[in-house]
């Protein structure tokens, strides 16, 4: 031990020599010299803990590894560990420190972010590569010790997620509850542990709709029912015809007699569209009612979340299935909002791949960090369509790529006036595409291109066409009028290549 000590103080001596002018520091504190190599004590080694596994630490701090005895030079005594780690079977890794006491314990917290950075939250044991470095202090100067190289294996915290989840209940029919009745909900292709959001569109036709939700695993035993009161089993809720539109998941549901049963079904109380999303890292789950209408948001109208800029609606082919042609031009970005979404990031919809995707077709998914959507190619002219059952969406590119252009387009007929200066302009908001909010009587009224009625553009109703709110005009000089039943303000959209149109009646 004669030569040991004598080392650390040659050690001492450069540091204290180094200390020595007129950066003069307070030596109360320890100091370390960033360029000195550590040194070993003979006995003195570190050695790995037990596999952690976060889910099974309750304390604030987890045991990472333990020191040998070993016998220090006189005066001397062991501060803080810090432990170099780098993780197995990652390519191009870096090195990273988590601090430790010098009985190998270290926070839990710093320890699942260790993990988790490193590989995900996927709760699989990982094995970090680490070295363990001591300071050996004595006076207010410390020398730095390596205690030798161990691994330490962790486990993030997390729980089970299915690969993929099933909806099943009346709302499918009644008697609706068997293995072909399960519809799947949608997904991005990340891993669950990453992006553990599912989400299905759903629609009611009754009230007091009941439902629970399969896992996978069910689906693979060929009957959805296969597992239940288990972890990795059916999902429900504690209170059975529970109607919250959020809550939490369960597996299982505790009796009187403290005994654990199958979870209970939850309801949709009243008919109607619905989007449902289910949170399996936290296990809860989301119901909001849908007003199927969809606006695009971008560059096509200046990425302006202000209600003036409310003009690029999609036109509904069903409640689920929307669409919007016209040039994409510049950037060619976007992303869509509920109608009652609007403004409200979190609940944009972009790209499942959560980045900005240019490719012919993709998944949707809603969410802050989503990707743009960018048309495949910016300039031209092309539908896109949103398919929100299936969260999927696509681009088709027009075979005519010089559609007719006007320089009107405007409402004619409003209040009974058709006279030639009684065209009420609607504004052109993207190439073809057409808007205006304004007050109708009740009575008919057309469209018409260039104010007049030989300009190619004339729509109207077919002969046995009824009102609807959506849907397609007819361009011919022999269409007939758009029957406007209640008076009131509406907010009209229209498109002269597709010859789509949305009348929609604004609430006052």
């Amino acid at each position: 031990m004669k030569n040991l000590s004598k080392y650390i103080a040659f050690a001492f001596l450069g540091m204290a020599m180094a200390s020595c002018g007129d950066d003069y520091n307070d030596w109360a504190n320890p100091q370390t010299n960033p360029q000195e190599e550590a040194i070993t004590i003979p006995g003195l080694t570190a050695t790995a803990a037990d596999a952690i596994d976060l889910a099974n630490v309750s304390e604030d701090s987890v045991s990472t590894f333990t020191l040998s005895t070993a016998a220090l030079p006189e005066g001397f005594q062991l501060a803080d560990a810090r432990v170099e780690v780098t993780p197995q079977g990652v390519e191009g890794a870096t090195k990273t420190t988590f601090n430790a006491g010098i009985e190998g314990r270290a926070a839990a917290a710093d320890l699942s972010d260790l993990v988790v950075n490193a590989y995900g939250k996927r709760p699989t044991a990982r094995t970090f590569d680490a070295h363990v470095y001591l300071d050996a202090v004595k006076d207010g100067q410390a020398v730095l010790i390596d205690a030798g190289s161990i691994n330490i294996v962790v486990t993030p915290k997390a729980p089970y997620i299915a690969s993929n989840y099933y909806l099943v209940g009346d709302m499918y029919g009644e008697g609706k509850w068997t293995l072909a009745d399960c519809v799947k909900f949608n997904h991005s292709d990340a891993d669950v542990y990453e992006d553990p959001e599912f989400t299905l569109m759903v629609t009611t036709t009754k009230d007091n709709q009941y439902w629970k939700i399969i896992p996978q695993g069910n689906i693979d035993a060929g009957n959805p029912w296969e597992i239940q009161n288990d972890p990795k089993g059916v999902l429900g809720v504690t209170k059975n015809g529970d109607d919250a539109m959020s809550g939490t998941l369960v597996t299982s549901v505790t009796k009187d007699d403290g005994t654990t049963d199958a979870p209970n079904a939850a309801m949709i109380a009243k008919a109607g569209i619905y989007q449902i999303t289910i949170n399996m890292m936290d296990y809860t789950y989301t119901i909001k009612q849908i007003a199927p209408e969809y606006y695009l948001v971008g560059k096509l109208q200046g990425w302006s979340d202000k209600l003036e800029n409310k003009t690029c609606l999609m036109y509904a082919e069903t409640p689920m299935v929307q669409s919007y042609t016209t040039q994409w031009k510049d950037d060619a970005n976007l992303k869509i909002w509920l109608g009652s979404d609007w403004a409200d990031w979190n609940s944009a919809y972009g790209s499942a791949t959560m980045a900005d995707a240019n490719t012919p077709t993709g998944s949707l998914k809603s969410a802050n960090n989503a990707g743009a959507i960018i048309c495949p190619e910016p300039g031209a002219f092309y539908t896109f369509k949103a398919d929100f059952s299936t969260m999927t969406y696509s681009w088709t590119k027009l075979e005519n790529q010089n559609p007719t252009e006007f320089e009107n387009v405007s409402l004619i007929g409003v209040g009974g006036k058709w006279g030639d200066n009684d065209d009420v302009d609607m504004t052109q908001v993207t190439p073809h595409n057409w808007f205006i909010e304004t007050t109708l009587p009740v009575g008919g009224f057309k469209i018409r291109a260039n104010h007049g009625w030989n300009a190619g553009g004339n729509w109207g109703y077919t002969a046995d066409q009824k009102f609807t709110s959506t849907g397609k005009l007819f361009n011919d000089g022999g269409s007939g009028d758009i029957k406007i039943a209640t008076a009131g303000k509406y907010r009209i959209f229209f498109n002269d290549i597709t010859n789509e149109y949305a009348i929609i009646a604004v609430a006052e």
